[in-house]
């Protein structure tokens, strides 16, 4: 059942989405396994067109936007084509609220790219790191900063107008993970302007898993030297000479060797099917669904570990089970009665979208009433 469908902050859907999938996957085998030479001129120019669509998306300029099979990986890419008087000797400052793999590779990198790995803590019972306290540890030693947009644990949305504007006055780079909110929420690279953004095309954009994207501003991809590079990095992949190498001027740096389709061409039609929607309408039905998923927490009681004020938070509702009712037990037994959702720890996670409906919440506060029942 689709009404109570609450899982957008990790796979989000879209009517008729297993059968878009299915016909371009289809045609993707009939292209690929024709015994003829077509196969890259078919699939190349749908890669493209699913970069197109992300540069639709985000507001950004040709040639600005590769893919990238996850957000981590693209990170990765990112820093390690960083000229290393960049960070070497620096900080990079986090959240300790970000994505934990971002923050996994962080750690994992510091000492070989020279950095200290700045992490700002929650405050104690805090669900998540407060602005300020972002603010007051981004000084001028930190070489990067890397926001996380919309927080995946509590939908915390930062004010990236006001960290955006005081990176420039710290003279860092200002990258963004934007993978919690693109798609429902309006974004542009240059309103305000950040150096880099990754993301998925997971969550409410409603693609798959190895879609990820990366963007970068022009003047940090003129700086960049990615240390994964191969035949598509070049401004001519076709160049054969072992002794000519050089780097494409633009994004296109960033790619490597034979580029990894199958993601991008799987998430395609979800991508097609996003660029059609009324986004404003989109928004709209969200909000008033989170406001009722407000409702029923106060109803029963349960803390609300994520901001009211809509312009403070993405598009989901965290709440905060009590210790005697195991979160994955709450989370299984609301799979039996229709109600699709996860956890975190003690945290139930609620993300409503285009398939959630009015009495999908409805569903959700029945079943709540008799697994918190006394």
């Amino acid at each position: 059942m689709s009404d109570a469908y609450f899982l957008y902050h990790s796979i989000g859907m879209y009517p008729g989405k297993a059968d878009d999938m299915a016909t371009a996957l289809t045609e993707f085998a009939k292209v690929w396994g024709r015994p003829d030479d077509a196969q890259w001129g078919v699939v190349l120019p749908l890669r493209h067109r699913f970069i197109d669509r992300w540069r639709a998306i985000i507001n950004a300029a040709p040639d600005t936007v590769t893919s990238c099979e996850s957000v981590t990986q693209g990170l990765h890419m990112l820093i390690e084509a960083l000229p290393d008087q960049v960070l070497r000797g620096k900080s990079l400052l986090v959240a300790a609220d970000c994505f934990p793999s971002n923050h996994f590779l962080l750690s994992g990198m510091a000492k070989a790219r020279g950095f200290t790995l700045k992490t700002v803590p929650l405050r104690q019972g805090a669900a998540w790191v407060e602005d300020e306290d972002f603010l007051a540890a981004w000084t001028p030693d930190v070489g990067l900063a890397l926001l996380t947009w919309v927080s995946s644990t509590s939908s915390h949305r930062v004010n990236l107008q006001a960290m955006a504007e005081h990176g420039r006055r710290m003279g860092s780079l200002v990258g963004v993970d934007i993978t919690q909110g693109a798609g429902l929420l309006p974004f542009d690279v240059a309103a305000p302007a950040v150096d880099f953004v990754l993301s998925t095309s997971l969550k409410w954009m409603c693609g798959t898993p190895g879609a990820g994207m990366l963007y970068a501003d022009p003047a940090l991809i003129a700086t960049c030297q990615p240390q994964l590079r191969g035949w598509f990095s070049q401004p001519d992949p076709f160049n054969w000479d072992i002794t000519r190498f050089a780097y494409a001027q633009g994004i296109r740096r960033f790619d490597s060797g034979t580029p990894s389709c199958m993601a991008a061409l799987a998430s395609l039609p979800a991508l097609d099917w996003h660029a059609g929607q009324d986004h404003v309408a989109i928004l709209a039905h969200n909000r008033a669904l989170t406001e009722r998923l407000f409702q029923i927490a106060d109803d029963f009681r349960l803390p609300v570990l994520t901001p009211r004020p809509a312009e403070e938070r993405g598009g989901s509702v965290m709440l905060r089970l009590p210790d005697d009712r195991p979160a994955g037990q709450i989370v299984a037994a609301l799979r039996d009665q229709g109600v699709t959702t996860d956890c975190r720890g003690q945290t139930l996670r609620l993300s409503p979208g285009v398939l959630t409906t009015a009495a999908g919440c409805d569903q959700l506060a029945r079943a709540l009433a008799g697994l918190l029942r006394p």
